[in-house]
């Protein structure tokens, strides 16, 4: 009975997403293998990307944090003034890195009414991040490092990674998904549409 119990509470967080701590070896190891393609075994399938959207939490502010990437350039949230969506990662989170094509392609289909920010969650930040774009061909995503965890102290239910949080224009939350999410499907992007226009329409009445 017991035994049951251990086994359904793993299961239930592997899909619920992953911890934000620190890497454990066995996740570097992971990372490893995924960066040298695998090397002596296939692939596995894609993992479900089973995130459930929700709007308990809008309203929430986007925090003015200050953020860097490898190059020196810096990323403050609190000037943004332009809807944006706020991807909390890491390199080595199973669904993050599912996701993250999905991120790209709505980047790309939103381009200009939307700003996607992905913002690695890694401890070692740029060690691993760099690596981790440098093997993919992401056109609208950027390098944003959070090595000190502030935003998922922030957004991040229980420590679990992917979080993704929809700003509007104005900095407040309109809504969020907690887990891997289809972002590039058809269904997502009418929802991310439907949400900032309904924001719109409030603030202009």
């Amino acid at each position: 009975m017991i035994r049951s119990i251990v086994l359904a509470s793993v299961a239930a967080l592997a899909v619920a997403g992953c911890d934000s701590g620190a890497e454990t070896p066995a996740q570097e190891s992971a990372a490893t293998s995924q960066e040298n393609g695998g090397a002596n075994s296939a692939p596995p399938p894609p993992p479900q990307l089973p995130g459930q959207l929700v709007r308990a939490f809008a309203g929430t502010e986007l925090p003015e944090l200050q953020f860097g990437d490898s190059e020196g350039n810096t990323l403050n949230l609190g000037e943004l003034d332009t809807p944006v969506l706020v991807n909390l990662w890491a390199t080595w989170c199973v669904p993050c890195v599912v996701e993250m094509p999905a991120l790209d392609q709505l980047a790309a289909e939103m381009d200009g009414e939307l700003k996607v920010l992905t913002i690695s969650q890694d401890n070692r930040g740029a060690d691993v991040v760099v690596p981790f774009f440098a093997q993919r061909d992401f056109q609208y995503l950027e390098q944003w490092l959070d090595p000190h965890n502030d935003l998922a102290v922030a957004f991040s239910d229980g420590g679990l990674l992917p979080v993704t949080v929809l700003f509007d224009g104005d900095g407040k939350e309109l809504l969020r998904v907690a887990g891997g999410y289809e972002w590039d499907s058809e269904e997502a992007i009418a929802q991310v549409r439907e949400a900032l226009d309904s924001e719109a329409s409030q603030s202009a009445s």
